[in-house]
């Protein structure tokens, strides 16, 4: 759900001559516009629909990141959801960062008769970090709706493409869900993603994922296992 954006400073010339007092200062915060799709939509090792989009906004200014993130399924007439974070990163030192903050998932066509929450809210802290070429990191969150606390670690490592404009990006990662109420979860899940660069601030990703968890009987399409693709096109501003 969040993408590197790169900002441009525009620069005056007049004549032949460049000087810095002609040159405009650089924006103080980056807007990312997403546009996904998925041919299923799998949120921590489990299948939550089939074909559905991705569309997504996330500004950025300093260490403080925001947005908005939503599923909308396009068959089986499953509910969207809408996500709205905000985030605070800090340096720990040269490698490790810290990530504080909190998401609200809601969904506005959920039928709430049956008691059914129509919105949750879950904050996170995580650290992450780069150790010899790999991007590990960990996370905690902890939904104060649903009592469900989820612990999961990542790694990455790229490969960059650099005749071609792309890189070629592998994560793995592994976490456990722990309710008040109910069975724990463990899942993992394994990707290779290859973001294309077709101008400077436009950017189109395709990826290929596989996830497995360990519900008894499955998920709500009776799966443990999903193999998946997305294909996507970011443009900062």
């Amino acid at each position: 759900m969040k993408k590197t954006l790169l900002i441009m400073a525009a620069l005056c010339t007049a004549g032949l001559g460049l000087r810095a007092q002609d040159a405009e200062p650089a924006s103080s915060y980056s807007v990312t516009v997403d546009f996904t799709y998925g041919n299923k939509y799998v949120f921590r090792g489990v299948q939550l629909a089939k074909d559905t989009l991705f569309p997504s906004v996330e500004v950025s200014a300093g260490p403080i990141t925001a947005g908005v993130w939503s599923a909308q399924p396009i068959v089986d007439n499953i509910d969207n959801e809408i996500d709205f974070y905000v985030g605070y990163g800090a340096d720990l030192s040269d490698s490790w960062a810290i990530d504080v903050g909190a998401c609200l998932y809601y969904y506005p066509e959920l039928d709430t008769s049956g008691g059914a929450d129509s919105s949750t809210f879950e904050p996170y802290v995580g650290v992450s970090g780069s150790v010899g070429g790999f991007s590990p990191g960990a996370y905690l969150y902890y939904d104060t709706t649903l009592e469900v606390i989820t612990i999961e670690g990542s790694v990455g490592y790229s490969v960059a493409l650099e005749p071609a404009g792309a890189s070629l990006d592998f994560s793995a990662a592994l976490g456990r869900a722990d309710p008040d109420v109910g069975s724990s979860m463990t899942y993992y899940s394994l990707g290779v993603a290859v973001p294309f660069a077709i101008s400077d601030s436009g950017t189109i990703t395709v990826g290929l994922n596989y996830t497995h968890n360990n519900l008894p009987g499955g998920d709500g399409y009776g799966k443990n296992s999903n193999f998946y693709g997305t294909i996507g096109v970011a443009i900062g501003f």
